[in-house]
């Protein structure tokens, strides 16, 4: 049963998870509060969009997440609220529009490299939204999507900041024994998994390479602790 509360992330820890929690509540209000001061009940729209809290998750549970960083963020939201809005506007049949949006977002995010599942949520919203919603047209995917994705990452960035995370995420340099992964060993692995894996390569090739030191030191007797600086730490 003690399994049952283990985190399935790999590195995550209990005091990161509280930090991240306590990053998503206070920011997600603050966003909340600094929106307030926007025009939108004037215009029946919402204060904040419901998309905003799923990406909060990302944000501040998984900061290194390459769905997390502030483009996919912003250019994810925002771009996926444009599709929705065209989809409703030119699809009649709200079931086939809402398939569209979201379909259409995905398309759309994978192009312009800005990933984002947030941002399907939010294609869908534009089609299933509120009156107000679908009267404000386009300028719904800017306020208050944009807007409100915006004040999220600024403040995210802020509070990475303050707990000394990487944010946005700089991947850590790879440290490469001798003979030991390169770069296209690694997308050939991928490549034979035929799988899609929410890590950045460059992490990926730096978690892998670090384990190859890790393990070549243990054979050894040492420890790495001093050889290699920590993720997020510059190099000497």
């Amino acid at each position: 049963m003690a399994s049952f509360f283990t985190p399935i992330l790999a590195g995550a820890q209990w005091p990161a998870r509280l930090v991240a929690c306590l990053g998503a509540a206070t920011c997600l209000a603050l966003t909340f509060l600094v929106c307030a001061h926007l025009p939108l009940s004037q215009a029946d729209l919402p204060i904040i969009v419901a998309p905003l809290g799923a990406s909060a998750v990302l944000v501040f549970a998984v900061p290194a997440s390459p769905l997390a960083q502030p483009w996919p963020v912003i250019g994810g939201n925002t771009i996926s609220a444009l599709v929705g809005v065209a989809a409703f506007e030119t699809i009649p049949q709200t079931a086939v529009a809402a398939g569209v949006a979201v379909g259409a977002a995905i398309l759309a995010m994978s192009l312009l490299r800005c990933l984002h599942p947030p941002g399907g949520a939010a294609a869908l919203t534009a089609v299933i939204g509120s009156p107000g919603i679908h009267a404000a047209g386009f300028g719904f995917a800017l306020v208050p999507v944009g807007i409100n994705s915006l004040a999220l990452v600024g403040l995210g960035v802020c509070y990475h900041r303050l707990t000394r995370h990487s944010y946005p995420h700089r991947a850590a340099a790879p440290v490469t024994p001798a003979g030991g992964l390169h770069a296209a060993d690694i997308d050939a692995a991928l490549a034979d998994l035929h799988e899609t894996f929410d890590i950045a390569p460059a992490d990926l090739d730096a978690l892998l390479t670090r384990a190859e030191v890790h393990a070549e030191a243990r054979r050894r007797g040492r420890s790495l602790s001093t050889a290699a600086p920590r993720p997020g730490t510059p190099a000497r």
